[in-house]
C-alpha cells in the first residue's frame, strides 16, 4: 500500500534541520553571533554534516549563525551545497575555510563570487573540483564586475556561473587559466561569443548554452570541441526568464536569444562523435530527417532534449519504433515519459517547469493509482521556485489531482505532510489569487489529511480563514469552515484563543451564519461554520466575549426560530453557548428571558443530543445562586425541577456524543449541594463518557483526582440519594480499569487528549 518509510538517519536530519535553535547556544554579541551545540561533544561525519548543511539550505535557514554551527570542531565538509545563501554574508562565510572543500555549491549569495572565492582555504583554493555559483553575482559595491579570482582555482574541472554577470572577458580568462577545465554551464549569461571555448577544444566534455545569446556562428565552435559528451543549446521558447530580461537590459538589448539553426549541427554526421547527451529544447524549426540521421550515426546518445519542439511529437520518439531510439530518454510534452523526464531535468528552469506542469496537469486528471514519483517531482518544483506563480498555479492544481479521494488514502502520511507543507507555502505566498487558492483548499480538504497527517495545524487554519475572509465565493467558503471546523479541534486552546479572538474571523464566521439563516438554507456550508465558532470558543473565554461583542448571542436566538426542529444546528449553537456558560464573567450576559425561554423550550428535545447542551447551560447559570438568577420569566427553581426531571430520564446513547479535555469545569458543579439538579447533570456528563472511553477519561478522572471528590459527596449526608449512586457508579467504573486509590500507582495509560468537546469524525458529514 506505501512506499517503505523514510530512513531513520533522514528522519532524525529534518528533525534537527527544522528545529537547528533548539540543538544550539548562542555566543558573542550582535554583531557576531555564532552558535554551538548544547553537547559541546557532538561530531557529526561527513555524510551527516553535508546532509544537515543541505537540508538547512532547502529549507531557507543558511544565514551567518548557522553556518557558524558547521566548525571544524563539529563538523567536517568536503562537499558543501547551499542553495538559497542570499542571507550570507562575508562574516559568515569565512567559516568554509575551516573545511578541505573538493565540491562547492552556493546560489543565490548577495556577496559577490570573489568574496566567496576569498572565504576559502589555501588547500580548498588549490584542490577545489567542482564550482557552482549560478544566480550569483560578480559585480561588486562599485558595479565593476570581477572574475580574475576564479583564475586561482587551478585544479578547477567543472563550473557553473549560470544566470550571472559571467562575460565573453570572463570567458576568455577561464580558457586560459583552467587548464583542466571540462565541464562549464554558460546559462542565460553576458557571453556571446564562444570562439574561445576552441582552446579547451580537447578537454571540454560538457557545455550548456541554455538560453545564451549566441548566433548561428556559435555551431563551427561547437563542432569544433570533438570531446563533448554533454551539449546543451536549448532556448525557452517564451522569452519569460527574470534574470535574463535583467540582464538585457544592463546590455540596451530587450530581445529573446537568438534562434540557432541547429540544423547545420544535425546534418554533420562526422561531429561530435563522443556526444552522450544532446538537448535542444526550445530551438527551431528542426528538421525531423536531419535530427533521425544525426541519432542514427552517434549511437552511443542516451539523451535527447525536445522540450518545446514539435519534433517531440514525432512517431519516431513518442512509439520508439525506431531501433536507435529504443533506449534514448526524451524531454517533451508528447506523452507522460516525455513528461516526467522533462521535470527530472530542468528543475531550476522556470520556463521548463511552468511548461511541463501545465501538460502534466492533464494527465493527472485519468491516474486512478498512487504516483508517489509524479508527487515527489511536482513539490520538489514547488520548493525551487517558491515565488513563481504560475509554476505553484500548476503545481497546486496537480497535487490536488494526485492526492484526491482513494488514491490519497492510499499515500503515505509523510508524503502527505510535504504536500501540505508546500501547499501552505503557496497559500502565504500568493494570497489575492482566487484560483490558486482554490486549488489548495481542494486538496487540504480532506479526510486523509486533516484526520492522519502531522502538520502545523495553527498555520493551516490561520491561512484558510485569511482565505475566507478575502473572497466571496460560495465554494471555496464552504471548504474553509469545513477545514477550520476540524482543525479548531486539533489545536491548542491558546492557538484557538488566537484564531477566535480575531474581530475579522469572527465577524465573517456569523456574517455566513446569517447569509444562511436569511436565505433559509440548512446546508452543509452552515453547520461547518457552527462548528468551527463552537470549537474556537472552546475553553477560550476571549472568543466567547467576542462573540458576544460582535452580537453572536442575538444571531443564534434568530437561527433558532427560523430553524426549529433541526437538530445538528441546534446541537451546535447549543455546544457553543455552553462554552460561554462555563465562563463565569460572561454567564450573567446569558441571563435574559427570550434566551431563556428558547433554552426551556430545548431541554425538552426529545433528542438527547440537543437536550444534554441545553441542561449543560442551565446547570451553569443556576450554579451561580438565586441572587445570579435575575429573570423573572422563569423563576430559577422552576427550571431546577424541570433540569432534574429531563436528566432522570435520559438513557445512555450508544456511542460516544462528546469529548472533554478535562473534568475540572465540572468539579464546583457536583460540589453544589444546594441544587442536586446542577449535580445530577455534571455527573451524568462523567458517567456518559467514563462508560463509553473508560481507558481514556477514567484515567483522566483519576490523574485530576475526581474520585476523591466523588468520595466526599457519597459520604457527605446531605447529598440525595441519586446523586449518591451517580457517585457510586462512577467509582465502580474506575475500579473496573484499576485506578483504586489504595497507596499504590493506578496503571499508566495513555490518554489521546482530544481537543474540542464536538466530535466531528468525518469532512463530509
Amino acid at each position: 500500500m506505501y512506499d517503505s518509510p523514510i530512513s531513520l538517519q533522514n528522519v532524525c536530519a529534518n528533525y534537527i534541520g527544522e528545529n537547528i535553535e533548539a540543538f544550539c547556544w548562542a555566543e558573542g554579541d550582535e554583531e557576531a553571533i555564532t552558535l554551538t551545540f548544547k553537547k559541546g561533544h557532538v561530531y557529526l561525519h561527513t555524510t551527516l554534516s553535508e546532509q544537515l548543511l543541505n537540508i538547512l539550505g532547502q529549507k531557507r535557514k543558511i544565514n551567518d549563525e548557522i553556518l557558524s554551527i558547521f566548525n571544524s570542531n563539529n563538523t567536517r565538509l568536503e562537499k558543501v551545497i547551499m542553495p538559497n545563501a542570499m542571507n550570507l554574508t562575508c562574516r559568515g562565510l569565512k567559516t568554509l575555510r575551516q573545511h578541505h572543500i573538493v565540491d562547492l555549491e552556493a546560489t543565490q549569495l548577495k556577496v559577490t563570487i570573489s568574496d566567496l572565492i576569498s572565504s576559502l582555504s589555501d588547500w580548498t583554493i588549490d584542490n577545489l573540483r567542482s564550482l557552482t555559483v549560478s544566480d550569483c553575482t560578480f559585480v561588486d559595491s562599485s558595479k565593476m564586475a570581477a572574475m580574475v579570482s576564479l583564475s586561482r582555482l587551478k585544479n578547477l574541472r567543472t563550473l557553473n556561473v549560470s544566470y550571472t554577470e559571467f562575460n565573453n572577458h570572463g570567458l576568455e580568462i577561464i580558457v586560459e587559466d583552467l587548464r583542466h577545465l571540462e565541464c562549464l554551464d554558460l546559462s542565460e549569461t553576458r557571453v556571446s561569443e564562444i570562439s574561445p571555448l576552441r582552446k579547451c577544444r580537447n578537454r571540454l566534455r560538457a557545455l550548456v548554452l541554455h538560453n545564451l545569446k549566441i548566433s548561428d556562428a556559435a555551431i563551427p565552435v561547437i563542432m569544433d570541441l570533438p570531446r563533448l559528451r554533454h551539449l546543451d543549446v536549448s532556448r525557452n521558447s517564451n522569452f519569460s526568464s527574470r534574470f535574463q530580461q535583467q540582464v538585457y537590459v544592463l546590455l540596451d538589448h530587450i530581445t529573446p536569444p537568438l534562434s540557432l539553426s541547429i540544423n547545420e549541427l544535425l546534418l554533420e554526421p562526422g561531429a561530435l562523435c563522443e556526444l552522450e547527451h544532446l538537448d535542444i529544447s526550445g530551438c527551431d524549426r528542426v528538421e525531423i530527417d536531419a535530427l533521425a540521421q544525426f541519432i542514427q550515426c552517434h549511437r552511443s546518445l542516451t539523451f535527447l532534449g525536445l522540450l518545446d519542439c514539435e519534433a517531440c511529437y514525432d512517431s519516431m520518439f513518442v512509439e520508439k519504433i525506431c531501433p536507435y531510439t529504443t533506449s534514448l530518454m526524451i524531454t517533451g510534452s508528447a506523452n507522460e515519459e516525455q513528461i516526467l523526464e522533462s521535470l527530472i531535468r530542468y528543475p531550476k528552469r522556470v520556463r521548463c517547469t511552468q511548461r511541463s506542469l501545465y501538460e502534466l496537469f492533464s494527465l493527472t486528471q485519468q491516474f486512478c493509482e498512487p504516483r508517489v514519483d509524479v508527487i515527489e517531482l511536482v513539490l520538489r518544483a514547488m520548493r525551487l521556485h517558491p515565488e513563481e506563480f504560475h509554476i505553484q498555479m500548476a503545481a497546486t492544481a496537480c497535487v490536488y489531482n494526485l492526492t484526491k479521494g482513494d488514491v490519497g488514502q492510499k499515500i503515505h502520511p509523510h508524503v502527505l505532510k510535504e504536500v501540505v507543507h508546500f501547499t501552505l507555502a503557496a497559500m502565504e505566498n500568493f494570497p489575492n489569487h482566487l484560483q490558486l487558492q482554490k486549488n489548495t483548499l481542494l486538496t487540504l480538504c480532506s479526510d486523509r489529511i486533516l484526520q492522519d497527517v502531522t502538520f502545523d495545524r495553527y498555520r493551516c487554519a490561520r491561512l484558510v480563514l485569511d482565505c475566507l475572509c478575502i473572497f466571496e465565493d460560495s465554494s471555496m467558503g464552504r471548504m474553509s469552515v469545513a477545514i477550520c471546523s476540524i482543525l479548531a479541534a486539533k489545536i491548542s486552546t491558546s492557538e484557538t484563543t488566537v484564531l477566535g479572538s480575531t474581530p475579522k474571523y469572527m465577524r465573517k464566521l456569523l456574517k455566513m451564519v446569517r447569509t444562511k439563516m436569511e436565505s433559509n438554507q440548512v446546508d452543509i456550508t452552515l453547520k461547518f461554520t457552527l462548528s468551527a465558532l463552537w470549537n474556537l470558543t472552546d475553553e477560550s473565554p476571549e472568543t466567547c466575549s467576542i462573540f458576544l461583542r460582535e452580537g453572536g448571542l442575538e444571531l443564534f436566538l434568530e437561527v433558532l426560530e427560523a430553524f426549529p426542529g433541526e437538530s445538528t444546528v441546534e446541537t451546535k449553537i447549543l455546544g457553543l453557548i455552553n462554552n460561554i456558560a462555563e465562563v463565569k464573567t460572561l454567564r450573567h450576559r446569558l441571563i435574559v428571558d427570550p434566551f431563556l425561554v428558547a433554552l426551556r423550550r430545548l431541554l425538552r428535545s426529545p433528542l438527547i443530543d440537543v437536550a444534554y447542551f441545553a441542561a449543560g447551560i442551565i446547570a451553569h447559570l443556576a450554579f451561580g445562586g438565586v441572587e445570579f438568577w435575575t429573570s423573572r420569566a422563569i423563576p430559577r427553581h422552576v427550571m431546577l425541577e424541570e433540569l432534574g426531571i429531563v436528566v432522570m430520564e435520559w438513557s445512555s446513547p450508544e456511542s460516544e456524543m462528546v469529548a472533554y479535555r478535562s473534568f475540572s469545569p465540572f468539579f464546583h458543579l457536583i460540589l453544589c449541594y444546594e441544587a442536586p439538579q446542577v449535580q445530577l447533570w455534571a455527573l451524568w456528563a462523567i458517567l456518559h463518557v467514563c462508560s463509553k472511553n473508560g481507558k481514556r477519561y477514567c484515567l483522566m478522572l483519576y490523574e485530576e483526582e475526581g474520585d476523591e471528590i466523588l468520595n466526599t459527596i457519597a459520604a457527605n449526608s446531605n447529598t440525595s440519594e441519586e446523586v449518591r449512586q451517580f457517585c457510586i457508579s462512577i467509582m465502580d467504573l474506575l475500579k473496573m480499569q484499576g485506578l483504586v486509590r489504595n497507596g499504590k500507582n493506578a496503571s499508566k495509560l495513555s490518554i489521546d487528549e482530544p481537543n474540542s468537546k464536538m466530535l466531528e469524525n468525518d469532512i463530509h458529514s
